[in-house]
């Protein structure tokens, strides 16, 4: 009997007008119930046929007592159960029979009633629930007081019980030759026909509530889905101080607990044209929008919402009047709309005290417009309020991290003030001193020893005096209080007279070979001619100092555009290694660090060179192979452009030249003046 039909499909295919409903557990206790208080309230029951299947026998031991009662009043009594403990075979008070729990009874609820004065069968099937917010026992069948219907139900259940029991056979046929031939007595017409208003009212009653029930529950459990959802993403954007880790987050986790097609988050103010889709959350089949410039100032969607400062849901794009203006207004919209498949469109704002920092887009993509439900509005308007806070925080933290590393970078700078500083003061300073008391104090001191103490103290003094120069000279380009004037100036006067600085400063002393390869053809440039002529001074003062005087010195110009020229200052000394290339134009770097270096100097004049080419707007740079493979110095300089763009720029530059050399000049002499 394993294998064995079910019974009520064996019932709707012998009658097929019979047509199969849906009810609750405790529906089908309460029709139960009422079916057998019809024969406890009979005071002559006539014998009725009663047949009762329970699935399980725990199901039984609950009506047990009843059916103990009902045995008083019929000899008649069959009840079918799964045996679980104690359950069998068994001829007692009333008959008992044991089915096997692979039997499709096992999945069935029946009992049928038929008396005289009475008829009714209740023949169901349970149905396995898929709502996972519902745990409820539905079951599907048949319940009425039809006669007919009830002797072919009892047919069909007696069939069963005679295969597991047929020693059973003579009770069996007894009782179809009483309740269930054609030719059997029919009750007066009008006690059977209609079945009980109450009952029918019941059990209408406890159908409703059933699904008010399960409408309640099901929206209490959607509000607590949406409060773990909530929840869930307000944990991981706090735990997070990144924020481009923050907005992925939340667009994983509300496109999945959502449910969209199509979600993504990117960055904006209410000023900007276009963003740039960064983030986005993919349903199955959906079309990839990442890295899209997506359209701004011309979505009157967008504009719409900073305006209101407010999400807005749209159900059905196709009949948005806001998307039926005439092109080109909303041209580009309707043509992102069309290619990214949009049919429904949700947007929510980002916002912080008033300040816009970044969209939600929640797209539906089909194969219809969806309506889009206020309740997960509410939630997306929430996790935008958490998402706003934790950007917010993020932010504040990469400014204190900025403030930080401010702090430190000053605090180091003062240490390697305070160091270099007073190395490169209590230095010359004593050596001063040394110097003039031993001419205080030696009145017979011979004339060739009172010249060398002269002039190792005025060699200090000079050395101080370019101490104190640089500090301010920085202090002014850094403050920005420095008054640029450029004007066109010949790149080959600036060199020859930085070179002349050069040679008077190190004038009796040996210096590497240098060696200028910029000629007159090289085309005029637009920069302030004393600013550039100290730019290639410090430049060259720098190489030499690292360079030994067997070594080689070069000065190049390129061109690697029509509007910039790059100068290039090579040397064959002792090279930077490549981490540090970026750091050597920082102030007061020193390589060898401050107190160990085997070369003077204050580690600003490099500092003081990146100030001052963007003066101009160029750019500087170091390159090296690494220790002692030599260094390049590159700086660029913009080239005067021709006011005839017919003209080339060498044509007008002969026409410039001398306006600019009296004010190099002038520069010229004042420096010599001080070597």
């Amino acid at each position: 009997m394993s294998n064995s039909p079910s019974v009520l499909t064996e019932l709707l295919q012998a009658l097929p007008n019979l047509r199969a409903q849906t009810y609750f557990k405790s529906s089908l206790t309460a029709l139960s119930h009422a079916m057998e208080d019809q024969v406890l309230a009979e005071s002559t029951a006539g014998n009725p046929l009663i047949i009762a299947a329970f699935q399980r026998e725990r199901f039984y031991r609950q009506e047990a007592h009843r059916y103990r009662r009902i045995a008083d009043k019929s000899s008649q009594v069959y009840v079918l159960s799964a045996p679980e403990t104690e359950f069998k075979h068994n001829s007692g008070i009333y008959e008992t029979i044991a089915f096997t729990p692979e039997d499709s009874l096992a999945q069935e609820w029946h009992l049928i009633v038929i008396g005289d004065r009475y008829a009714s069968c209740l023949i169901c099937r349970e149905r396995p629930t898929q709502d996972k917010w519902d745990s409820n026992r539905r079951f599907e069948g048949v319940w009425t007081f039809d006669r007919q219907v009830s002797r072919v139900a009892a047919q069909l259940l007696l069939q069963r019980i005679l295969a597991y029991r047929p020693e059973l056979q003579a009770k069996i046929e007894e009782a179809t030759q009483t309740w269930l031939q054609p030719s059997c007595t029919a009750p007066p017409r009008g006690i059977d026909d209609n079945p009980d208003p109450f009952v029918q009212r019941l059990i209408t009653y406890l159908q409703a509530g059933q699904y008010k029930l399960i409408k309640a529950n099901r929206n209490l459990q959607d509000k607590e889905e949406r409060e773990r959802l909530l929840n869930s993403i307000t944990g991981a954007v706090r735990r997070s101080l990144d924020p481009e880790e923050i907005m992925q987050v939340a667009v994983e986790k509300l496109g999945q607990g959502l449910g969209i097609c199509r979600c993504v988050i990117y960055r904006c103010s209410a000023d900007d044209t276009v963003a740039t889709i960064n983030h986005e959350f993919l349903g199955s089949g959906v079309g990839s929008i990442k890295g899209y410039p997506w359209p701004l100032k011309d979505n009157p969607l967008f504009q719409e919402v900073v305006a209101l400062k407010e999400a807005i849901a749209i159900d059905n794009i196709d009949q948005d009047p806001r998307l039926g203006e005439p092109e080109p207004s909303t041209g580009e919209v309707k043509t992102l709309v069309k290619s990214c498949a949009i049919l429904s469109w949700m947007l929510v704002p980002i916002f912080y005290r008033e300040r816009l920092l970044g969209m939600m887009e929640f797209h539906h993509c089909g194969p219809a417009p969806t309506e889009w439900e206020d309740d997960a509005l509410t939630l997306v308007e929430g996790v935008a309020t958490q998402i706003g806070v934790a950007l917010i925080q993020a932010e504040s933290y990469a400014n204190l991290q900025e403030l930080n590393e401010q702090l430190a970078a000053l605090d180091r700078t003062r240490s390697n003030l305070v160091a270099i500083t007073g190395h490169e003061l209590r230095t010359p300073l004593s050596t001063i001193q040394v110097c003039l008391e031993s001419l205080a104090t030696e009145p017979d001191m011979p004339q060739e020893l009172r010249q060398v103490m002269l002039n190792t103290a005025l060699e200090d003094a000079e050395r101080m005096r370019k101490l104190v120069q640089d500090f301010l000279t920085l202090s002014q380009l850094e403050s920005g209080r420095v008054e640029w004037n450029a004007e066109p100036i010949s790149l080959e006067e600036c060199v020859e007279l930085s070179l002349s600085h050069i040679r008077a400063h190190n004038r009796g002393q040996e210096v590497p070979v240098i060696v200028n390869q910029v000629n007159g053809e090289t085309p005029m440039v637009e920069a302030d001619g004393e600013w550039l002529v100290e730019l290639l001074t410090k430049l060259l003062d720098n190489a030499i100092k690292f360079t030994p005087t067997n070594g080689r010195i070069s000065i190049a110009v390129d061109r690697p555009n029509p509007s910039q020229l790059e100068v290039t200052i090579t040397d064959t000394g002792r090279g930077i290694e490549p981490n540090r290339l970026e750091t050597v134009f920082d102030r007061f770097y020193q390589e060898e660090g401050a107190l160990r270096r085997s070369r003077g100097g204050t580690g600003i004049g490099l500092a003081i060179c990146r100030q001052i080419v963007s003066g101009w707007g160029g750019e500087i740079w170091a390159a090296s192979d690494g220790k002692n493979h030599g260094t390049q110095f590159h700086f660029t300089v913009p080239i005067v452009m021709p006011e005839n763009p017919n003209l080339g720029v060498e044509e007008v530059a002969p026409k410039k030249r001398k306006a600019t050399s009296p004010r190099i000049a002038s520069r010229s002499k004042k420096k010599q003046k001080f070597s």
